[in-house]
């Protein structure tokens, strides 16, 4: 037990700010007391953004806000506080643009330095304690910052007014229609950068980034171009085999430090895993190769297994770190392995998995198949079987951290994704997974006045979600409906979308802000399109509308689509490849083989199988046709049994084809 005092982190429910709650930093979490003080005391405000899985966020707490020293400057000259990105996105948010503008550059830990307004003069991200190469210390930093405070402060004030009068600018041309070649420059864009050998669209470090393998696949089925999905195949097959797949325990980790794909960044986060299980699945259906369906179940296993709470809540992430060193939960020593498995199992074994006297890793391996490639039937049941025994034996070793908040927007990730796997997979746990986790949101998440909220823990749910809380949720939930046809998820889609509209839309452009007219009112509100590391909460926002409308048949909500997809033309007609979610709403807006699909009958097993063993990704679907679902969508009464027997109604372009009561035909139709 610590016998240290705690700062004012100390009542906080976010683990990162708990983790920073006994630093010798006097750190106030963000609001009006930190500021008011910083205002009476004149002093300018320490601001260090990140979260609680985030490496170089440890090594900064480690090196410098542990230390006394540098507490010490802190404390005398600063208001410190301390931000997770993952709860405060709007905040960080907007101080990462300002790194990204004064440096070029972004990433965590943020570093921003603001007068007692909140308006930033100076930022960056790591800072080691001293001086080093290149690289200004910290000590030396907060010294500089001081002595410009108190002697040249007009330079800072300066400073700061140019940032927020460039954050505020608009610069964006009048919205435009977008065409067609807009996509073929994103496809042209991502092959260039293709990785042919290793896959992927970059050198190191590497990003799964699923959000491209989905516009690939959409665009491989709309354009007919086997590049694409050979792109998307090279890519999922080289992650899989790489260290950056938990071969061990399964998951993926965040990224590859390397080309190859080998060595990861050990972290572990919910929301690749929710797109990469989707973008497994996709592929599976897309090829019929049964590897990528063994992919996905192993994601949604792992899920299940590890990062699944009581309540049904899905957990955040899981550290890279473990007793203080990086990725030393996931690593192991060939005599390990002999030690678990015998000396025969564990040669066979090393050989298939590249486990070596000499190591892959800092003296040690991380288990791959880069050079073996993929397991041939007769090798499966061996490495099976060798997994098991590895993986319980790695559970008695220290785990990782394990971040336990739940975010509504991660958990709308994994609703989809489970309700996705679980459909097209044919796994009902997955689809009865979702229907929990949905459940626990409404209890758990939803205000008495409706208001959806953003992050739940430790029996406590707080903050107004923003924008990717609720176009994600619409997500998962419309991937419910689609799963179950419950009409109930369908109806709370619809409400939840309608809800984003009003809290978020800009009335005057177009658009939607990252946080709601009824949150804190920070420096700017920002809008956001770019897909990074999961797509923007427009771009989701996009493909739920056209969903909605295609199910619903409410044409205002296409408009909507449209006029957000108008709004960001100019961005996304700047770098196609940047845009990748956003483009397949784009593409479904103006595809010939947008489809709905009506399926009634008593026995509608096995057509609804057929349906959903197909990639069909611009095709909705409705069945299962009760008095609930008709009292908020009336134009379904008119859908009737075909002489009793099952019945399937495609409707494409505007106008519909002959009711097909025969599976065959019913998959020929949507392959056509």
């Amino acid at each position: 037990m610590t016998t240290k005092m705690p700062n004012k982190l100390i009542n906080e429910k976010s683990p990162y700010l708990l983790q920073h709650a006994y630093n010798p930093v006097d750190w106030y979490p963000w609001g009006s007391e930190a500021f008011a003080r910083a205002a009476g005391e004149d002093k300018p405000v320490f601001l260090s953004t990140g979260y609680s899985t985030c490496h170089w966020c440890h090594v900064m707490e480690r090196e410098s806000f542990e230390d006394e020293e540098v507490a010490l400057l802190l404390n005398k000259n600063f208001i410190c506080i301390k931000v997770d990105r993952e709860e405060r996105p709007d905040i960080d948010n907007i101080y990462m643009s300002v790194c990204q503008l004064l440096t070029g550059h972004g990433g965590w830990p943020l570093t921003v330095f603001l007068t007692p307004d909140r308006h930033p003069f100076y930022a960056g991200t790591y800072f080691p304690k001293h001086d080093s190469a290149n690289i200004t210390g910290l000590m030396s930093l907060l010294k500089t910052v001081n002595d410009i405070w108190h002697n040249n402060r007009n330079t800072l004030l300066d400073a700061s007014k140019e940032i927020i009068a460039v954050q505020k600018a608009d610069k964006r041309p009048g919205a435009s229609s977008l065409t067609a070649d807009v996509i073929h420059h994103a496809f042209s864009q991502l092959k260039n950068s293709f990785d042919s050998k290793y896959g992927g669209f970059s050198n190191a470090p590497k990003f799964p980034a699923p959000h491209n393998l989905l516009f690939l696949l959409r665009y491989w089925y709309s354009k007919k171009d086997s590049s694409a999905l050979e792109m998307v195949k090279k890519t999922l097959d080289s992650m899989k085999n790489g260290g950056i797949f938990d071969h061990i325990g399964f998951g993926f980790s965040r990224y590859s430090t390397d080309r190859k794909w080998l060595i990861p960044h050990f972290e572990k986060m919910l929301y690749d895993n929710s797109l990469l299980a989707v973008a497994y699945a996709e592929a599976y259906l897309a090829t019929n190769n049964y590897s990528y369906s063994e992919t996905a179940h192993e994601i949604l296993e792992y899920i299940l297994r590890d990062m699944t709470s009581e309540e049904g809540g899905f957990y955040s992430a899981e550290d890279a770190d473990s007793e203080g060193i990086e990725g030393k939960f996931y690593i192991w020593s060939r005599d390990e392995i002999k030690n678990v498995l015998g000396d025969k199992d564990a040669e066979e074994f090393c050989t298939i998995y590249d486990i070596t006297p000499k190591g892959n890793f800092e003296g040690l391996n991380i288990p791959n198949l880069i050079e073996a490639g993929a397991l041939s039937e007769d090798k499966k049941a061996f490495c099976e079987a060798c997994r098991k025994k590895l993986f319980d034996f790695r559970e008695k070793r220290i785990h990782p951290y394990k971040d336990d908040k739940i975010l509504t927007a991660w958990n709308g990730l994994m609703i989809a994704a489970m309700a996705f796997c679980g459909r097209t997979l044919g796994e009902e746990k997955y689809i009865l997974a979702a229907e929990k986790c949905v459940c626990f949101i409404f209890h758990k998440l939803v205000r008495s006045d409706g208001r959806l909220l953003a992050r739940y823990r430790d029996s406590e749910a707080a903050l107004p979600a923003y924008l990717e809380d609720y176009a994600f949720l619409v997500w998962g939930l419309t991937e419910l409906y689609e799963a179950t046809y419950n009409p109930l998820y369908l109806q709370k889609a619809l409400e939840f979308n309608n809800a984003m509209l009003s809290l978020f839309k800009d009335d005057k452009t177009s658009g939607l802000f990252l946080y709601g007219h009824d949150s804190e009112e920070l420096i700017t509100r920002p809008k956001e399109c770019y897909d990074g590391a999961v797509p923007s909460g427009n771009s989701a926002a996009v493909m739920n509308l056209l969903r909605l409308a295609k199910i619903t048949g409410l044409s205002e909500l296409e408009r909507e689509a449209k006029s957000i997809i108008e709004y960001w033309s100019s961005d996304i007609e700047a770098v196609p490849a940047g845009y990748s979610y956003m483009l397949c709403g784009y593409m479904y807006s103006i595809s010939e083989m947008s489809s709905e699909v009506v399926i009634v009958g008593s026995d509608s097993k096995q057509m609804l199988k057929a349906y959903n063993s197909i990639f069909h990704p611009f095709t909705v679907s409705v069945s299962k046709i009760n008095k609930e679902l008709i009292s908020f969508v009336p134009h379904y009464s008119q859908y009737r049994d075909k002489e009793k027997e099952t019945t399937a109604y495609i409707c494409r372009n505007f106008s519909c084809m002959p009711p097909v009561t025969d599976i065959s035909k019913l998959q020929e139709a949507l392959m056509q």
